[in-house]
């Protein structure tokens, strides 16, 4: 139980506190009714092209905090945890929530425009669009420090993120769209707001990675 405390207590608080909002609102839901129901998660603000066209614009965002069973939210709050955790000690808590929600927007936005595309409609609910917002902020950083920012290298953040959109493409039922949307969208977002070489950042930078 104490190192349980003592683990939380060393995260950073931006993530910690992404990862609590997931947590409680599937804990809610899940009191409320079914979380593997796809209507019951529609009707709780989980993202549907024809709801978006007709003007429900917040299940953009709402989605981002819903998860469609434990083994979901387990799967995606073990990944935002710790690479969470990295991009907030590299980038600041203001900056990492930028890019955790407008990646995460990014990744909606371009999910249900494919399904406006194709015509092919699904519910879809899920962090992992914000995640692969932050593996793509993640990415641009180790880029722009010549590959390598303490124990992450660009060629690992490249391997993991084209596994996990593979492994998407290999079953049924993942939002790829918004998987690579989101990628593509933290790796923008990472553009306009890391500041390469400042003092402060590099320091917090050093001692986090000796820390872990």
């Amino acid at each position: 139980m104490e190192e349980a405390i003592a683990f939380i207590r060393s995260r950073k608080k931006m993530n910690l506190l992404m990862v609590a909002v997931n947590v409680i609102v599937f804990i809610w839901l899940s009191v409320l009714g079914d979380t593997d129901s796809g209507l019951f998660m529609m009707e709780h603000g989980a993202c549907f092209g024809p709801a978006v066209g007709d003007g429900e614009y917040y299940r953009l965002f709402t989605s981002m905090f819903l998860h469609f069973g434990l083994y979901h939210l387990l799967n995606n709050m073990v990944c935002l945890i710790f690479l969470g955790d990295m991009l907030e000690t590299l980038m600041g808590p203001v900056k990492y929530l930028l890019i955790y929600l407008f990646g995460g927007l990014g990744g909606n936005l371009l999910s249900v425009a494919m399904e406006m595309r194709t015509g092919r409609y699904a519910v879809s609910a899920g962090a992992s669009g914000a995640i692969f917002a932050v593996i793509g902020a993640l990415l641009y950083i180790v880029i722009r420090n010549k590959g390598r920012v303490g124990t992450l290298t660009s060629r690992n953040l490249a391997l993991m993120a084209g596994l996990s959109v593979l492994q998407g493409f290999s079953e049924t039922g993942t939002d790829n769209a918004a998987h690579i949307g989101g990628l593509i969208g933290g790796f923008l977002l990472g553009i306009l707001l890391y500041r390469y070489g400042r003092g402060g950042l590099d320091r917090e930078k050093s001692r986090f990675f000796r820390n872990r």
